[in-house]
């Protein structure tokens, strides 16, 4: 199982330098964990930046993947995992969800770059 941070969300959506890095769990669905905190950061950035229609375009390809709503465990291992690691609330959530569905996180955030379980590759 794999998860995408919204920062590869947004570089794969961007044909960033790192896109390709993302490709690969993104385009296999069947595997593809989808946190929805991920579905707000980047429709947010998206809306912004390029409009509704491109939010819209970007919220479809990520429900592709296995949707995960924010649920007990998540938001007290999320917890537990901000003050362990000091991350944010939302960098926290989305770890939590790698972590609770076993799957790996696909990132190039720095602040994940040390963690067990995650692919970080350094943003261009």
């Amino acid at each position: 199982m794999n998860v995408v941070d919204s920062s590869g969300w947004l570089e794969y959506f961007s044909d960033g330098p790192n896109a390709d890095f993302f490709a690969t769990p993104i385009r296999k669905t069947d595997t593809l964990i989808v946190p929805t905190i991920c579905l707000y950061e980047v429709f947010k950035r998206v809306l912004m930046l390029l409009g509704e229609e491109q939010a819209l375009n970007a919220l479809g390809v990520m429900s592709a993947g296995i949707v995960v709503d924010l649920d007990r465990k998540i938001a007290i291992d999320a917890a537990t995992l901000s003050i362990e690691l000091k991350l944010a609330m939302a960098d926290s959530l989305i770890l939590a969800t790698a972590q609770t569905h076993s799957a790996t996180l696909w990132t190039q955030d720095a602040h994940f770059k040390e963690i067990e379980g995650v692919r970080y590759i350094e943003k261009r």
